[in-house]
């Protein structure tokens, strides 16, 4: 039997730990530390997945940038109004891009002296009065006005454009935000099929109405209603992704729970899913037939 110095018994609890256990002691809460780490970040990734704030993603060509669903929905607007003019789509990268870069695609009421609106114009510079700066289709109108007076704009440099439309003290500036435009436009316009998807909360209510009037007079489509479900019949595929995309980035406005496109539908999620599309679960119309569905 073991002793101690004194000759007193030694238990097992008190001999000191052999070299090997104290490396397996540690090695144990390394591992344990580590999984509290991974376990941290995983927490903080999905209380940002499913419990941050409300977001629109889109996405095109691999590359992917999200903003809130309110300048989301200004950006369909802009892109809108240019699909409604005939407008090339380099004209909607460029009208969003500015936006970003004067507004953040804000709305603003203030700005530097008498700017306003989402593009900054100011009613001293004869972009008109407030109130009608402050319309979001009628800044826009006005920004493509003036931009399709600048010959050539299709082949010039988002720097170029600005300092000739927006007579900018920093036109550089603009260069920073054309990525952004670019992706918001292509996914919009139905470019970039499946490209527009938003993270949202449950809808509260909903306006079948709304969007069929919102579709007409920005985008220039119309649509029926029937109850709780709005039904666009468009031309072509890609007009049917440019109404799909729109409906999708207005639905935190109007109240829309899906929006379905041919055999592929989004749906109103609060989790990551709502960037997404997936199949349909029954065909509705055609692959050019866009159907929307309200909450009550």
């Amino acid at each position: 039997m073991p002793t101690t110095k004194r000759g007193g018994v030694v238990l097992s609890e008190q001999r000191p730990p052999s070299r090997t256990r104290k490396l397996v002691t540690r090695l144990v809460l390394l591992l344990f530390v580590a999984g509290l780490a991974v376990a941290g970040v995983v927490g903080a990734r999905g209380l940002v997945t499913n419990f941050g704030s409300p977001r629109c993603q889109a996405t095109a060509a691999g590359a992917s940038v999200d903003f809130d669903p309110s300048q989301t929905a200004y950006a369909a607007t802009i892109e809108a109004v240019a699909e409604k003019r005939g407008l090339p789509a380099r004209a909607a990268t460029i009208a969003i891009a500015t936006a970003i870069q004067e507004s953040k695609l804000r709305n603003l009421k203030y700005g530097d002296r008498d700017s306003v609106g989402l593009f900054q114009q100011r009613p001293s510079q004869g972009w008109g009065t407030v109130d009608q700066i402050l319309d979001p289709v009628y800044a826009t109108n006005k920004f493509y006005d003036a931009l399709v007076k600048v010959d050539g704009y299709e082949h010039m440099r988002i720097t170029e454009i600005a300092q000739e439309v927006q007579k900018s003290a920093y036109p550089e500036a603009y260069a920073d935000h054309e990525t952004e435009g670019r992706l918001l436009a292509s996914t919009l316009s139905g470019h970039s099929p499946e490209g527009m998807g938003c993270r949202l909360d449950d809808a509260t209510s909903g306006d079948p109405a709304a969007l069929k009037s919102a579709l007409s007079k920005e985008l220039g489509v119309k649509a029926t209603v029937s109850g709780r479900t709005l039904t666009v019949a468009a031309v072509s595929q890609r007009a049917a992704w440019s109404a799909g995309a729109y409906a999708v980035a207005k639905a935190s406005v109007h109240g829309a729970t899906s929006v379905q496109v041919g055999t592929r539908e989004w749906t109103r999620t609060r989790n990551s899913s709502g960037w997404e599309w997936h199949d349909a679960k029954k065909q509705r119309g055609t692959a050019n037939t866009v159907t929307v569905t309200f909450a009550p």
